[in-house]
């Protein structure tokens, strides 16, 4: 059997999230996979190993009140980013942005990071001094 390219195992998971499709996620991920999620912040929940990032994705995957959309996809050799949009409900603003930089090896996920803008208030860097 020949190994999945990055494209092709980012395409496979991003299906399994679309088509909420868990299945998809078998054999996609390493044995020694590390995943950090958006949250809790400041650094997320760290998962490893593949029977719990599986898990934690199929918890995700099967959850019929989230919808996650892929927006955009960059391979860069081994590397992808996943510029994506996540609703967690039916309110206008019950959504955020974010992306997903992850690293696959021999044609499975070994490494997935996750980021997203931040729900609630974050001090933003101070207006320059006016001269």
């Amino acid at each position: 059997m020949s190994v999945r390219s990055t494209a092709e195992v980012i395409d496979r998971f991003n299906r399994a999230f679309t088509e909420r499709d868990a299945a998809l996620l078998a054999d996609l991920v390493a044995e020694d996979c590390v995943m950090e999620s958006v949250q809790p912040a400041p650094s997320g929940e760290r998962v490893v190993g593949r029977e719990a990032c599986t898990e934690w994705w199929t918890a995700l995957v099967d959850d019929p009140a989230t919808q996650f959309t892929p927006q955009e996809v960059i391979v860069a050799g081994d590397r992808a980013t996943i510029v994506w949009t996540y609703r967690f409900g039916d309110g206008t603003d019950q959504w955020v942005h974010g992306v997903n930089v992850m690293r696959v090896t021999d044609g499975r996920i070994a490494e997935a990071q996750g980021f997203s803008k931040t729900a609630g208030e974050v001090p933003l860097a101070s207006e320059p001094d006016v001269v």
